[in-house]
């Protein structure tokens, strides 16, 4: 493994590890040797199916499960990520989106985006970075949206938060770059995974999502890897408070000419 993206002897807590975006980023960070500490809520065996394909590759993993929704979960998830050793890296991509007319929008249901999108990152932040300062190193990687940047009234508060949650640690690099933590984060786009793929299945649905994409595609899990990578690793160190698209180019604009044809 190359140097500038080494992470032998580093420990990295990755939220939602137990499929889709959150699985590829922590093969990725065992791949560069790092070991794991795995999130995830409900899904205890698509978690354990992770640790299993970590430990092929020769990097330790334990799993925890924490509901972000109740408060002092993510405070548990932190003690409990610190128990066998410190957390050097911390990629915050657990997540919820809940769909719905913004005329309708509840009270409970900004609430559980607030809980689990902006505040668990501030929580796990205030209970991992100050030590990682401390280390004098320290990576953070949030997930965002393209919806920071294109949002969409159906999604009104899971992109606001995305936007809050990069303002967020915008402000917090800012106080830790001089003890050599970086905060960034990077913004898929659409990305098919586990969780979306009866929708990519539809022809119709995925001829409406390239038409917005330059590249051509849907993005998937593993596209997400490499710029985490480069953020976690020595290659990243003189990157910090910014915001990578990864998504085809959609910030950019619509895919020019018409779609393409998709066979059903």
């Amino acid at each position: 493994m190359s140097g500038l993206f080494s992470l032998a002897g580093r420990r990295a807590l990755v939220t939602g590890a137990n499929a889709g975006i959150g699985r590829a980023l922590a093969l990725g960070l065992a791949g560069q040797g790092a070991d794991l500490v795995l999130h995830h809520l409900g899904d205890v065996k698509g978690a354990q199916r992770v640790r299993r394909e970590i430990a092929l590759t020769g990097r330790d993993a334990v799993v925890v499960e924490a509901d972000f929704t109740v408060d002092g979960e993510a405070v548990r998830l932190a003690k409990e990520a610190r128990r066998d050793g410190p957390v050097d890296i911390l990629i915050a991509n657990a997540a919820i989106e809940r769909r719905a007319d913004w005329r309708e929008v509840t009270a409970q249901s900004v609430a559980a985006h607030v809980s689990v999108n902006f505040n668990a990152l501030l929580v796990l932040a205030q209970a991992l970075v100050p030590a990682m300062a401390e280390r004098r190193w320290g990576r953070v990687v949030a997930l965002g949206s393209v919806m920071e940047q294109r949002p969409r009234a159906e999604t009104v508060i899971y992109a606001a938060l995305k936007s809050a949650q990069l303002t967020a640690v915008r402000a917090i690099a800012r106080e830790v770059a001089g003890a050599g933590v970086t905060m960034n984060v990077i913004a898929p786009g659409a990305i098919e995974t586990e969780a979306n793929a009866t929708r990519y299945a539809d022809p119709e649905f995925l001829r409406a999502v390239i038409a917005k994409i330059p590249a051509g595609r849907p993005g998937r899990p593993e596209d997400c890897v490499g710029p985490v990578l480069m953020l976690c690793g020595e290659a990243g160190a003189y990157v910090t408070g910014a915001s990578i698209p990864v998504d085809g180019g959609w910030t950019i604009g619509d895919a020019p000419g018409r779609p393409p044809e998709i066979a059903a």
